[in-house]
């Protein structure tokens, strides 16, 4: 049988040093490069495309709305099909040199102007703003598997497996990580693009990485969230690797991917804040159902895969919460017990997650008592 190997992949086998001279090309004063991203209809994958503008509008609503075709991205039908991109958030381009490049996040919005089914932003804004004298903050773990071109975990044997887990989690040493490369790359990239990359990290699979980002008020963390996906998968492309979030991806005894979501209010964070914060908790063991359906793209089946009650999750059948706990659907971090005060830990969203479901879920839960 013919494998499909890393080093069969076209993109690995371009030269990339000849790129170089052409990005080293000076450009007109007046010419801006603008990638437009957005959520495609899966809800978890994402497009771009590029245009020219002739200045750097001052806040994202100055930059022109945009169309595409929605029947090509599963969210319109062909016979009317023009989809709407709204701007929204707007970052420094770590891929093209030249201080005025741009990535600018965009909305979707069908030909009617009504949110497309995927564009779970326009919710999740209006319950950032009615909650906003409440200061919520978000930070999101977000945990991610990098492939080979058939597949396969990047650095698996291509008949067998690895050893066992215990080795690989914050590892270092050939033997225990693969393609950090890709991992220091993409570091630097976010913090560039303006990102609030908090960290990155090892996981316990081999080939799994982590990336946290926040801690950040109302809408920021998700928006950062989605473009530092799409600079991860842009990063792996170069290299002819496949960056996956699903939240199994290899059955049997290896970790899954979670998108662990810290959260807190003003009153979690002040004295005594531990008092909100099981108030939260409590408030939460109510929505579970909810919650589960807002925390992976499928409405909870991809994260049926993952929430078994091992590899450190809680069972997706039950609410939990506890202190230090890896086991629980919420876990209070050690140090928050000590202090009094601080945040939550949601263990329950998938890596492949919208970050928008999951902000909306909790603040329409915890703060607006919906």
């Amino acid at each position: 049988s013919k494998m499909n190997t890393l080093g069969q992949s076209p993109n690995a086998k371009l030269d990339k040093t000849i790129l170089e001279k052409y990005m080293r090309l000076p450009q007109p004063e007046d010419k801006i490069q603008a990638t437009y991203i957005w959520i495609d209809g899966t809800g978890e994958h994402v497009r771009a495309k590029d245009r020219t503008l002739t200045s750097i509008p001052k806040t994202p609503k100055d930059y022109p709305i945009w169309n595409y075709d929605g029947s090509s991205t599963y969210q319109a039908e062909g016979t009317n099909s023009d989809t709407f991109l709204y701007p929204v958030a707007v970052y420094k381009d770590p891929f093209r040199p030249g201080a005025n490049n741009v990535l600018v996040l965009c909305e979707t919005f069908k030909h009617n102007k009504d949110p497309t089914a995927t564009n779970h932003r326009n919710t999740c804004m209006e319950a950032v703003e009615r909650a906003a004298d409440t200061k919520p903050w978000f930070g999101i773990e977000q945990e991610y598997t990098l492939l080979d071109s058939d597949n396969r975990p990047f650095g698996w044997p291509s008949n067998g497996f690895p050893g066992p887990q215990g080795p690989y989690y914050c590892g270092v040493g050939a033997d225990k990580v693969y393609a950090r490369e890709i991992v220091e790359a993409h570091y630097r990239a976010c913090l560039y693009a303006g990102i609030d990359i908090a960290g990155t990290n090892a996981e316990v699979m081999p080939a799994q990485w982590e990336f946290q980002v926040g801690p950040g008020e109302g809408i920021k963390c998700a928006d950062d969230l989605w473009v530092a996906r799409y600079i991860l998968h842009r990063i792996a492309e170069e290299y002819g690797v496949i960056v996956t979030f699903d939240p199994k991806p290899m059955p049997g005894n290896w970790n899954g991917s979670g998108a662990h979501c810290n959260f807190s209010t003003v009153a979690m964070r002040e004295e005594n804040g531990i008092i909100e914060i099981e108030k939260a908790i409590d408030k939460l063991s109510k929505q579970h159902l909810r919650h589960i359906q807002a925390y992976d793209p499928k409405g909870g089946k991809d994260n049926v895969r993952r929430l078994t009650g091992h590899h450190e999750t809680s069972s997706i059948h039950d609410f939990s919460a506890g202190v230090a706990n890896r086991g629980a659907s919420i876990r209070i971090p050690r140090g928050v017990a000590e202090d009094k005060k601080g945040y939550l830990e949601d263990r329950r969203p998938s890596s492949n997650c919208d970050p928008y479901s999951v902000c909306n879920a909790l603040i329409r839960t915890c703060i607006l008592d919906e």
